[in-house]
């Protein structure tokens, strides 16, 4: 998993409307990128509506906001419109994203072992170097902790 500190993996990506979205482009602003395991799900959904919910704060404080999880960009054009999500989310289908910043890791359900996404936020500031790493992060305060590493405040 990359450090807090480093330079942030570039990487190229499909999003929710067919379009490729670079990292590298985003420089200049801080950049919120939040790996969620799948769309629709109880977590991913709480998760999404609570960056949907503080949107306006996201906004003042200049971030971009990604979401990746291994879906296709089908999958995520349904789960942002169904959701209302203002953010941008990236498709990972090979998981080569996720493996690069060291999410894709083994979990456990029900007794049974795969691999997947580790719910994981990395802030990135305007430089793209990674600020802060949340993770195995918590769904219902994730848009609160974000914020409060983007502006420095406790919430």
């Amino acid at each position: 998993m990359p450090a807090e500190g480093t330079e942030a993996p570039d990487f190229e990506l499909m999003s929710d409307t067919g379009a490729t979205v670079r990292l590298a482009d985003l420089r200049g602003a801080p950049v919120v990128l939040f790996f969620y395991p799948k769309d629709d799900t109880p977590g991913c959904t709480r998760q999404a509506r609570g960056i949907r919910d503080a949107w306006g704060d996201f906004q003042r404080a200049g971030a971009t906001v990604l979401g990746i999880s291994i879906l296709d960009e089908a999958s995520k054009a349904r789960f942002k419109e169904k959701h209302s999500l203002p953010f941008t989310l990236l498709a990972d289908p090979d998981h080569a994203v996720a493996e690069a910043y060291g999410v894709w890791a083994e979990k456990r359900n029900y007794g049974k072992t795969y691999m997947g996404i580790e719910r994981s936020t990395f802030v990135i500031d305007a430089d793209g170097t990674i600020a802060k790493v949340l993770r195995k992060v918590n769904p219902d305060t994730h848009a609160d902790e974000v914020l409060a590493v983007l502006t420095g405040e406790s919430r």
